[in-house]
């Protein structure tokens, strides 16, 4: 796959016949530039009904980002980088340390620290819209998503070229060789080798988009994605969405050996309809796992201390992703949704969001046909105008009920989480 990524970084450099040129409507290294402070406070409480300890974090962050413009010229020259700083504020109590919430890792004593920071800053080079980018970075694409829905957001060292040379194209490919884990400090304290990515996604119509993508974890996996994407526009203010997202992941037999995994082949897909009319919309979505591993889809994590994949806890693009992420061996769920935006009736900024999902058909090691349930709920303000704009508040709970015949895949509880969000322009 390193061949196949040079050979189309080759080609995307060399494009004689492009359709857009980013580089040509640079204004400069400093015009360009960017400083930006996300002030974050989060709380994350999870009350578990298996009798396992019940677990909560709470902390405060400042993320700092720094983009700059590129230098003018055939070929721009620019950099990025970030700073970000965590201080525990829930006092411990032992209870911190869940998997699922990791805003500050247990140390060796079984501690978790009292505050985190680090850093990273990449180079960047851009030859008319195709930009090249080499360091530290936080990537979005269907194979290799960071995850910034906790405290701090993990980071990845590497390279990647985005290309827009034609209108509505977006080529990524790339390799990275390090993962910062979001809870610890360091470049590489995921344990990653290496990952490559590939793929792209084209909007073929004003109501259609498409996109494919790939991806190889040294000595882990292989995964393939698939998306499409359509809005049928039916009135002025209503619409019908359908969006289809699928993936194929083909486990490496040493991991299969070292993970306990009993198979390596998972296929998942999801397809959601939303109908929207005036502040109201309306979701229907059916999600399906099948393959003969028990692992169902894997992602995310971190392979030192989890036994996961490694490649971003975002890295789901599927309908019926919450708490749980109904992604069982075998599993089989169904999701109606409903959104209300209150700015119609004079709140603007605030908004809510209730589903409801139930899985069936999951196997474990010990059963067959087990069950989950999941009832989420989100309410979420923006402030809109004075000193404060663009403060959010987003509060959002889950209750989960697993049967007890799937309980070797997931445990039940209640979760809580309240994130407060300022987003600060330096300039």
């Amino acid at each position: 796959m390193n061949k196949r990524i040079s050979l189309i970084a080759l080609g995307m450099l060399s494009a004689t016949q492009a359709m857009a040129n980013d580089q040509a409507e640079s204004k400069g290294f400093v015009e360009d530039s960017s400083l930006k402070v996300l002030l974050r406070n989060a709380y994350i409480n999870r009350d578990y009904k298996d009798g396992r300890p019940d677990k909560a974090e709470w902390g405060q962050a400042a993320i700092g980002t720094f983009s700059s413009g590129f230098t003018q010229g055939t070929v721009g020259v620019g950099v990025d980088a970030f700073g970000l700083y965590a201080l525990r504020l829930d006092g411990g109590k032992g209870r911190t340390g869940a998997q699922g919430i990791d805003f500050f890792k247990k140390g060796d004593s079984g501690n978790a620290a009292d505050d985190l920071s680090k850093g990273g800053a990449a180079v960047k080079f851009r030859v008319s819209s195709t930009t090249l980018t080499y360091g530290d970075q936080m990537p979005v694409l269907p194979v290799l998503s960071y995850d910034n829905v906790r405290l701090l957001p993990e980071s990845y060292t590497g390279t990647m070229i985005t290309s827009k040379e034609i209108k509505g194209l977006e080529l990524n490919a790339g390799r990275f060789t390090a993962e910062s884990r979001k809870s610890a400090e360091g470049r590489d304290s995921g344990g990653l080798k290496s990952i490559n990515v590939l793929g792209g996604s084209y909007q073929f119509t004003e109501q259609f988009k498409a996109a494919v993508y790939a991806s190889d974890v040294e000595d882990v996996l292989k995964k393939q994605y698939v998306n499409a994407n359509y809005v049928f526009p039916i009135d002025k203010d209503q619409s019908l969405t359908l969006d289809f997202n699928g993936y194929r992941t083909k486990l490496e037999d040493s991991y299969v050996r070292q993970s306990g995994a009993t198979g390596d082949d998972n296929k998942i897909w999801s397809l959601a309809a939303t109908f929207a009319t005036g502040p109201h919309s309306f979701t229907v979505a059916h999600q399906r796992s099948t393959g003969d591993s028990n692992l169902g889809y894997a992602y995310g994590g971190y392979q030192k201390d989890q036994g996961r994949v490694g490649d971003g806890g975002n890295t789901i693009y599927l309908a019926n992703s919450y708490w749980s992420d109904f992604n069982a061996e075998d599993e089989r769920s169904w999701q109606v949704g409903y959104g209300l935006d209150f700015s119609t009736f004079g709140v603007p900024g605030l908004s809510y969001n209730v589903a409801y999902v139930r899985g069936d058909n999951i196997t474990t090691s010990t059963s067959e046909g087990g069950t989950e349930r999941e009832i989420f709920n989100q309410f979420k303000y923006v402030v809109q105008s004075g000193p404060a704009k663009d403060l959010s508040v987003k509060l959002r709970s889950s209750i989960l009920r697993v049967a007890q015949k799937s309980s070797e895949y997931n445990v039940s509880g209640n979760e809580v989480r309240v994130f407060v969000d300022y987003p600060i322009n330096i300039f």
